[in-house]
């Protein structure tokens, strides 16, 4: 890159760094989301407060009032009642971790954001892009509060349907960052066949469907149920009549147990087919060494997951295999993203003012 200064390449340097720690911070916040979950936790802390909330319960008259909120929601009435304070404890720091970290990537980002912007390091592109990621961050804590709502009044737990987007909407600032992250590398375009280009995008879409999925089955407790493999409900594919019982129809594709984890062990299979098709696809057209490397580990790393998602539902979702199977989701969609861009087309020229970042559209 020709006519870059020092001071443009460190504000380079400065900017990748950030990224990548607040999608470091945020892959850590979703495992411990997953945590939250597994151990029943996520309505431990029945207030929403943005600023105050950073602080525990620091007294013995703190805790008593933080556990009293808890003994008012039908989750504790329904199943926890007699629960000692010091087990309530135990579910709360879980939650509080949970909302702790998501302050913190706030301020992670949106600090050395401002500082940036001050100093002129990004501009154009690049800083509608990173506005508009802070934008979806704000969105989360607002989703995050709407999901947690759901389960303080009328259920034991929090609503699917909620849960799924709050998980969802976490990955999708994660990929929005990590592609952002990849288009600041200056990168000739790749001549690869429309269809890898097309593949990729499929694979990530469909990554995303999974996922989707995936915190459904986690919101229904349907890994607990059915867990055989690859045989479900006595067959490999169940009936229909067991499949399609609830009207209208549809809703068997969101709140029935048997359907949902029957859709996500099909997509798995899908994914993993595409993964290979996309493989020996790249090979084939002897495609650039680095499209050829994104697609084999990508493949592996899907391979690698569906082969956890067998053991967390043989073993009824234990807590160590299940949060290792969501961490290799993350790896899974990571991979993805970047095999994506990778693929997407770019313009190499096109710069950010001031630090002379290269990005291009995105793909």
């Amino acid at each position: 890159m020709t006519g870059i200064t020092a001071q443009q390449a460190q504000n380079n340097r400065a900017v990748r760094w950030w990224l990548f720690a607040v999608a470091a911070l945020i892959a850590i916040m979703v495992l411990v989301g997953g945590a939250t979950r597994l151990t029943e936790s996520g309505l431990s802390i029945t207030e929403w407060k943005p600023v105050t909330g950073a602080l525990p319960p620091l007294t013995q008259e703190q805790w008593t009032q933080a556990f009293e909120g808890y003994k008012a929601i039908p989750q504790y009435r329904e199943l926890n009642a007699g629960m000692s304070l010091s087990e309530f404890k135990s579910i709360f720091w879980w939650e509080w971790s949970h909302r702790l970290l998501g302050r913190v990537i706030g301020v992670v980002y949106l600090l050395p954001f401002l500082w940036f912007l001050w100093r002129g390091a990004i501009s154009g592109e690049l800083k509608r892009r990173l506005w508009g990621i802070f934008a979806l961050g704000a969105l989360q804590g607002v989703v995050g509060w709407w999901m947690v709502a759901s389960g303080l009044s009328e259920r034991v737990e929090v609503s699917h349907y909620r849960l799924a987007t709050h998980l969802v909407l976490a990955l999708l600032i994660y990929t929005a960052i990590v592609w952002t992250l990849r288009r600041l590398s200056e990168r000739p375009p790749l001549a690869v066949a429309p269809r890898l280009k097309m593949t990729s995008l499929v694979l990530l879409a469909l990554t995303f469907v999974q996922l989707y999925l995936g915190a459904l089955v986690a919101g229904l407790r349907a890994g607990k149920v059915y867990n055989t493999w690859p045989d479900i409900d006595g067959g490999f594919i169940p009936s229909s009549a067991r499949l399609f019982f609830e009207q209208p129809w549809w809703r068997n594709l969101f709140d029935n147990t048997l359907t949902v984890q029957f859709e996500h062990r099909m997509t798995a299979y899908a994914l993993f087919a595409l993964a290979i098709l996309h493989a020996a696809d790249a090979i084939r057209s002897r495609a650039d060494g680095s499209v050829i490397r994104g697609a084999l580990w990508l493949a592996a790393v899907i391979a690698l997951q569906a082969s956890l998602g067998i053991l967390t539902l043989l073993n009824q979702v234990p807590l160590d295999i299940a949060l290792t199977h969501q961490a290799v989701a993350i790896a899974v969609l990571t991979f993805a993203t970047l095999q994506a861009e990778r693929l997407a087309a770019r313009q190499p020229n096109a710069t950010f003012r001031g630090s002379v970042l290269p990005v291009g559209q995105p793909g």
